[in-house]
């Protein structure tokens, strides 16, 4: 213990511990405004999950593009988006034994 708290760690985990601690003082975003008008549900986060790529490339370039909707239904948007974004390789294993042969 006496040679941890002496090492080069512990001045890795002091300096994670500050960044953790500033990082939390930082204002948080307003989404009010976006939580108003239509609520999306599963072929909303089915078809975001689909353009999810183009999205984060348009996010880096304009500040008025993101990825995932503020205003959805809770599960089913998050389920609709994930299997839009291909599922988490749950349909790459057909493509995959495909090439092999």
């Amino acid at each position: 213990m006496k040679k941890l708290l002496t090492s080069k760690w512990s001045y890795v985990l002091c300096l994670l511990l500050i960044v953790v601690v500033f990082y939390s003082c930082i204002n948080k975003e307003v989404v009010t405004p976006c939580l108003h008008g239509h609520t999306y549900g599963f072929f909303g986060g089915l078809w975001h999950g689909f353009i999810a790529p183009f999205d984060l490339f348009g996010m880096i370039f304009f500040d008025d593009i993101t990825v995932f909707a503020q205003n959805n239904n809770g599960a089913f948007y998050a389920f609709g988006f994930l299997l839009g974004s291909g599922g988490w390789g749950f349909f790459g294993g057909k493509g995959a034994k495909w090439r092999r042969k």
